[in-house]
């Protein structure tokens, strides 16, 4: 039996197998005439931390490319230059977005595509560049990182004017103001005590009740005041008519005295026209005396008739 180990051939095939696994690998990698890519450049303002080399690049969660180089961009030393290639079937536009994307938990990162206008051109080289240039929009750690350095600022800013509104003075007058303001709730707390509460009630409970009465009254000012204007214009109405009438005996008399000083003196055709005038003046004046007189008589036996109609007309025989 020959146990004899034959390591010329063993040697051999592990050649060819690591041949073969790099042919595999080498067809796996190298892109089909369907697969051609296309290199972009991207320019990042923030830091790539967690992005490498071969880092996948993705359109919409389909992996579409990978990260080729990275390095500080020579022209601004504040932004870091990556670039990419991707599948030329891509449809990269002019309103495309890249986007820093953590992978989970892993800590590592990669390049995440937004789709951009579908209405959007092509994004193409422009003069002056090499290749196309994707631009940027910040990722969810630097928008939060911005968010808490705001955040950060307002609240210094807030702690300073706190410091300096609980400064050693400002004390003393917050002190001062809340022994005023206990002192003034411990008279308050003297002042209110059962006696004072009841006697305000019943302060209140009285002038609900007259605030009742006052509205009770008011339907009797309105008839009041009705009255009041109704005789008003009976008296306007009688007192014209007395001024008519002394206007009438003025102009006799103004008659009278030119015919005595022109010697035409006739008693009798005076007297005819001044009798009529004068009787008839002296009838109103005797009616308004009386309504005069039964006004104040009422007023005399029943003064509050004035608000409140309290006397009762007597009627006379058959009246009901």
């Amino acid at each position: 039996m020959n146990n004899k180990v034959n390591y010329t051939l063993i040697g051999i095939i592990t050649l060819v197998g690591i041949v073969l696994l790099m042919g595999f690998g080498y067809w796996l990698l190298k892109p089909t005439s369907e697969a051609d890519t296309k290199r972009y450049i991207i320019y990042f303002n923030e830091s790539v931390l967690g992005l490498n080399i071969d880092a996948p690049v993705k359109y919409r969660g389909i992996a579409v490319g990978k990260v080729v180089t990275m390095k500080i961009d020579p022209q601004n030393s504040e932004q870091v230059e990556v670039a990419i290639d991707i599948l030329s079937s891509t449809p990269i536009k002019t309103t495309t977005l890249a986007r820093l994307t953590a992978q989970g938990i892993t800590g590592l990162t990669y390049i995440n595509l937004s789709m951009g206008e579908n209405d959007s051109p092509l994004l193409e080289t422009q003069k002056g560049e090499k290749y196309p240039v994707i631009k940027t929009e910040p990722s969810f750690f630097e928008n939060v990182e911005k968010s808490l350095s705001d955040v950060s600022m307002q609240l210094s800013s807030t702690l300073a004017r706190t410091e300096s509104l609980l400064g050693a003075e400002n004390q003393q007058e917050f002190s001062r103001i809340l022994r005023s303001t206990a002192n003034i709730l411990e008279k308050v707390d003297r002042t209110l005590d059962e006696k004072s509460i009841t006697h305000i009630q019943n302060t209140l409970a009285q002038l609900d009740a007259t605030s009742k009465k006052l509205d009770a009254m008011l339907p009797q000012i309105e008839v009041f005041v009705a009255k009041g204007i109704e005789w008003e214009a009976n008296t306007s109405a009688s007192l014209g008519s007395i001024m008519q009438s002394y206007l009438g005996i003025r102009a006799t008399m103004d008659e009278i005295k030119r015919a005595v000083e022109s010697g035409e003196f006739n008693i009798k055709e005076i007297t005819g026209e001044v009798v009529p005038t004068l009787n008839t003046t002296l009838v109103e004046l005797q009616n308004f005396m009386v309504q005069m007189g039964s006004v104040l008589e009422q007023h005399q036996r029943s003064p509050s008739d004035l608000l409140f109609r309290q006397e009762e007309i007597k009627k006379g025989p058959g009246e009901e």
